[in-house]
């Protein structure tokens, strides 16, 4: 899992290198995560990369009713998570990348259970691994890194030092 977060970080040091009139102009969150995409897409060769992708091979993405961010429906709520590596037609779920800017003060919680429910193989066909990704113009403020339907906190531990260490943010 770490080689994966490693292109995650390269993938971040090259948006931070060439990316800072976002931040400057303070443009949306959906921008970001597609700029983000691009250079996140350099570093998966034979992966498809994309942003906002409700589907998994057929099926539509929905977390389980009754979910804490479930709606009435009684498929469940769908979701659509900001960025994917993956291959479409399997489907192979690699990395869910949920992207937050840092003056974007509502709860967390919403991005959390996502990404919870993306990586639990319990729910459906998971994802490998979930990043949290907080970002602000200099850097990642807050990083978590989800495996198996929840936080794991030594990579996230991990990661938040490689990312200070990277010059992207602060070890925590």
């Amino acid at each position: 899992m770490q080689a994966e977060l490693n292109k995650v970080i390269a993938a971040l040091r090259d948006f931070y290198a060439h990316e800072a009139f976002l931040f400057e102009k303070d443009i949306g969150e959906r921008a970001i995560t597609h700029r983000f995409a691009v250079y996140l897409e350099r570093q998966f060769s034979g992966w498809a990369v994309d942003c906002n992708y409700d589907r998994l091979g057929e099926r539509t993405l929905h977390l389980p009713h009754g979910t804490i961010i479930s709606t009435d429906d009684h498929l469940g709520k769908s979701i659509y998570p900001d960025v994917v590596v993956h291959q479409r037609e399997i489907p192979n779920n690699l990395l869910a990348v949920e992207i937050r800017k840092a003056s974007n003060h509502t709860p967390l919680d919403h991005d959390q259970h996502k990404l919870m429910a993306m990586t639990d193989a319990h729910i459906w066909f998971a994802y490998w691994i979930g990043v949290l990704l907080v970002l602000d113009r200099r850097g990642v403020t807050t990083s978590e890194v989800y495996v198996g339907g929840l936080v794991e906190q030594p990579l996230s531990r991990w990661f938040a030092t490689r990312l200070g260490e990277s010059g992207l943010g602060a070890a925590r």
